[in-house]
């Protein structure tokens, strides 16, 4: 596997490296955000490390750029602590957030879990005219492809597996963002207006209901 880590403290990039090659993944490692987005976009990898605070572009900018062209995990590292700091990383584009001192042990395991691969036995999902391949993490709609960023894809996996019933947004933040509060932000709002985007591109039904009062159902009639 193949990490960008994108850290401009030297004595824990170092320690970060040496941990990561122990455990078999291969590392590229740059200092500053202007050099974080050129890795990003030009090479792959299977997810990204970004600190939030870097010189040249800060992190949360890296990630808003990556996200115009990637679809890559990515993960940020940083000391800013507050409910509003989580809530904008994460709709900027980040899968996940982890605070500064952190164990590397919580590190690995989060970034396992963004990257991990469902066991064959339970490789595809079903709602409908909608297909998901939790190996590939691909989606189709009406045999078309529909290409959805890691959130999304989340979002849209955590729908099919509650197809036809109302998920409220309480329901949504906990299981696809993990935010156990209420943080008074767009974030499931704005995400699901973009996956009905999606899954409309080709035309058709709109898959997605809202439902007044409660939140959103996916309907298995799509």
């Amino acid at each position: 596997m193949r990490l960008l880590l994108t850290e401009d403290d030297a004595e824990l990039a170092k320690s970060l490296i040496e941990r990561f090659r122990e455990q078999g993944y291969e590392v590229v490692h740059v200092g500053d955000g202007i050099a974080g987005l050129r890795e990003a976009t030009c090479h792959d990898f299977d997810a990204i490390i970004v600190d939030r605070m870097l010189p040249g572009m800060d992190g949360l900018e890296l990630v808003k750029a990556v996200r115009l062209r990637k679809a890559t995990p990515i993960i940020y590292l940083t000391t800013m602590s507050g409910i509003d700091d989580r809530v904008r990383g994460l709709e900027a584009g980040g899968d996940d957030y982890l605070i500064k001192p952190f164990a590397f042990e919580e590190l690995l395991a989060r970034i396992r879990v963004m990257t991990r691969r469902q066991a064959p036995g339970a490789a595809r999902l079903f709602a409908g005219s909608i297909e998901m391949d939790l190996v590939l993490r691909t989606v189709t709609r009406r045999g078309q492809p529909v290409e959805l960023l890691p959130q999304e894809f989340r979002l849209l996996e955590y729908l099919v597996r509650n197809v036809d019933r109302a998920v409220t947004r309480k329901m949504l933040l906990e299981n696809v963002w993990d935010i156990h509060f209420d943080p008074h932000t767009s974030v499931v709002e704005s995400h699901i207006s973009r996956l009905r985007a999606r899954l409309n591109a080709n035309g058709g039904s709109d898959a997605i209901q809202t439902v007044r009062g409660t939140g959103y159902r996916l309907l298995a009639a799509n």
